[in-house]
C-alpha cells in the first residue's frame, strides 16, 4: 500500500499500550512476550505475480513472507497459506503455487499448517509465519547509532526486472538471476548479523531501499548517509532502469519520501535520476540492512565471509536526521 496512505492509517489504529506487545504496526513484524525467555514473533504478507511460473511465485512469496520474523531475529515456527484466485483459471495452477510456497516452508524448517483462500480476480499468494524469539534479542528499525556502518545483504532491482519480466523485455540470463536472489532466504543473514551483534535490521521490500532507511532514521532519531556508488544491483537492473521498466509503485514512493517534512530525503547532484528512482522501487524478497556498531564491523565481515555469504557496506549512520544520498 501507499507509504502516504499507509502511515497516517496505521496511526488511528495503532494498539493501546500492553506490556506483553513488545513490537508491531510500524516495525517489520509484531512481537507478544510469552514470559522472561520467549516472545512470539509473527507477521503476514502476500502479493500477486512476480513471475509466470507458478511454482516459482509460489516460493518467492513464501520467501518474503518469512523475510520479516528474520529481519526482527527470530526463528519461524510455521506458517498458514493466503490465497487468492480466480474461479476461471485451472486449480493445478493453484495447487503449483503452494507447492512453491510449501518447498520454500521446508527450507525454512517450518511448516505449513493451514491457511485461507477466497476468490478474487487476481491470483495473490503469501503466507502468516509465526516464530519465535528472545524478549531481549529483537532486532528493530530503531536501534541505529551515529557511527554506525550500514550494510545490505542482497543486490538490488528485483523491481525494474521482474517489471521487464511481465513486458517481455528480460533476458533469460536476468530473469534468472533475479529469481535466485528472491528465492534466497534471509535466515543466514539474519543469523549472522545477531551473531555478531548489529544495533538495528529491517528488510528491503516495497518502499524501496531509501524509504525502508528512512524508516529506520525516522524509527533511531539518527541521520542516514548512503553512497549511492556502493548499492549493488543485480544484472541488467541499471539497463531496464534507462528504458523505464519501473513499478508503479516507485514513483509513489518517491512522491511521499520526498515531499514529507519528516522525512527528510536529500539527493546529491551527481546522483542520476534513473540511480534515484531505482532507490526507490520497489523490491520483491529483497536485502537485509543493518546498521552495526564500528567495534563489530570488522567481525561482522570476518563471520559473513566465512560463511560464504554476499555483504556490501553502503553508508554510515550520522548524528541529525533524514536520508543524504551522494
Amino acid at each position: 500500500m501507499l507509504a502516504q496512505v499507509l502511515r497516517p492509517l496505521l496511526e488511528r489504529f495503532r494498539p493501546e499500550d500492553h506490556p506483553r506487545l513488545l513490537a508491531g504496526v510500524t516495525d517489520d513484524a509484531a512481537v507478544y512476550q510469552l514470559d522472561a525467555e520467549t516472545a512470539i514473533v509473527q507477521t503476514v504478507d502476500f502479493f500477486p505475480p512476480v513471475v509466470d511460473d507458478p511454482y516459482l511465485y509460489g516460493a518467492i512469496a513464501a520467501a518474503n513472507s518469512l523475510s520479516d520474523v528474520y529481519a526482527m531475529g527470530g526463528t519461524p515456527l510455521f506458517a498458514l497459506n493466503i490465497a487468492a484466485f480466480p474461479d476461471n483459471l485451472p486449480l493445478e495452477i493453484l495447487s503449483s503455487i503452494f507447492a512453491g510456497g510449501a518447498a520454500k516452508a521446508r527450507e525454512a524448517g517450518i511448516v505449513i499448517a493451514g491457511g485461507h483462500t477466497v476468490t478474487d480476480a487476481e491470483p495473490k499468494y503469501g503466507l502468516v509465519v509465526t516464530g519465535r524469539i528472545h524478549p531481549d534479542r529483537i532486532l528493530t528499525k530503531a536501534g541505529a547509532r551515529p557511527g554506525d556502518a550500514l550494510f545490505v545483504t542482497k543486490r538490488f532491482g528485483t523491481g525494474v526486472i521482474t517489471t521487464a519480466i511481465k513486458l517481455g523485455h528480460a533476458s533469460q540470463q536476468d530473469a534468472d538471476a533475479a529469481i535466485e536472489s528472491m528465492l534466497k532466504l534471509n535466515r543466514e543473514a539474519s543469523r549472522l548479523a545477531l551473531e555478531v551483534g548489529v544495533n538495528a535490521c529491517t528488510d528491503i521490500t516495497g518502499f524501496g531501499l531509501l524509504g525502508h532507511a528512512t524508516e529506520v532514521a525516522i524509527k533511531s532519531g539518527v541521520a542516514l548517509a548512503l553512497q549511492a556508488s556502493a548499492v549493488p544491483w543485480l544484472p541488467g537492473a541499471e539497463r531496464y532502469a534507462a528504458d523505464g521498466r519501473f513499478p508503479g509503485g516507485t514513483q509513489r514512493n518517491r512522491d511521499h519520501y520526498e515531499r514529507e517534512p519528516e522525512c527528510g530525503v536529500s539527493i546529491g547532484v551527481s546522483v542520476s535520476d534513473d540511480l534515484a528512482r531505482l532507490l526507490y522501487s520497489p523490491e520483491t524478497s529483497g536485502a537485509l540492512l543493518l546498521s552495526a556498531p564500528a567495534a563489530h564491523v570488522v567481525a561482522l565481515r570476518a563471520a559473513f565471509a566465512a560463511a560464504g555469504h554476499d555483504l556490501w557496506e553502503i553508508g554510515a549512520v550520522r548524528e541529525g536526521r533524514g536520508i543524504t544520498l551522494d
